[in-house]
């Protein structure tokens, strides 16, 4: 997919998914616009991609904020693809739920975040001339696997990520009408800061490269939805359809009563 691309833009670029689709991308005359929160990390990917020939704008920045997030992208000039990616998730015990603060900052970041990154960019598109395919542009969103089950260890992150999902694949046809091809990405565990301080089985855990080349071959197909591992998204399907104390004891018992993680707003992106 990287040799059909342009220009492509990335928050949640400093670690993580978007860091390996970053590179990924990078390849002689693609321009890549990156944004994080670390301008440190972000500038060593930045160095990274242009090593490989890209053209690279880094740009710290919050996805929280919607006039800044339009600003940025509205004047990015052409986009083949989006990756809306940032994310964070909050790390408390069991017995201890998410505090008002964490709710409402992963809300702000996971779902708030995506529309700030989506809504502008299908705006772009669909003022670009489309290719031979009648496309304009592809909008891409890191969703979860946890969106498919309500997860009492994680209802704040399992929650936005249920509406990142949703909104996606329903707005995809209005969206390909106008030329634009929306996919929801729903990744089951990837090697990250979001997941380095787990101390419970991880099954189907792989590194965030072979992550994001499932990622673009996806996007590239025009599938409205990407799931992987496949059977742990069959398997978290099938969980949500479980009654919730049923779901909310088997989950305790899987993670030995305990979650770890970073607090809400110190993990950025997948």
């Amino acid at each position: 997919m990287a040799q059909d691309l342009c220009s492509a833009l990335i928050t949640g670029a400093s670690s993580g998914i978007g860091q390996a689709l970053a590179v990924a991308l990078a390849t002689p005359g693609a321009t890549l616009h990156l944004s994080g929160r670390d301008a440190t990390r972000l500038e060593a990917v930045a160095e990274s991609c242009r090593a490989r020939g890209a053209v690279v704008h880094p740009r710290v920045i919050d996805v929280r904020d919607a006039d800044t997030m339009a600003a940025w992208i509205g004047n990015a000039g052409r986009l083949d693809l989006v990756v809306a990616n940032s994310g964070i998730s909050a790390g408390t015990s069991d017995h201890a739920p998410d505090t008002p603060a964490q709710t409402r900052a992963i809300f702000a970041t996971n779902l708030d975040g995506v529309l700030h990154t989506a809504l502008p960019a299908m705006a772009v598109m669909q003022d670009q001339p489309a290719d031979s395919d009648g496309v304009r542009g592809r909008i891409a969103a890191i969703a979860s696997i946890a969106a498919f089950a309500p997860l009492p260890h994680g209802p704040a992150y399992s929650a936005s990520k249920a509406a990142v999902d949703f909104w996606m694949v329903a707005s995809a046809p209005a969206a390909r009408a106008r030329g634009i091809v929306l996919t929801s990405i729903c990744p089951g565990y990837v090697r990250s800061g979001m997941t380095a301080g787990n101390r419970f089985a991880m099954p189907g855990l792989m590194n965030a490269d072979r992550a994001a080349g499932i990622i673009l071959r996806g996007v590239a197909a025009g599938r409205v939805r990407v799931v992987f591992p496949w059977w742990i998204g069959l398997a978290a399907r099938a969980a949500g359809l479980l009654p919730p104390r049923l779901l909310g004891a088997l989950v305790a018992a899987q993670r030995g009563g305990s979650r770890s993680g970073q607090p809400a707003g110190e993990v950025e992106g997948r």
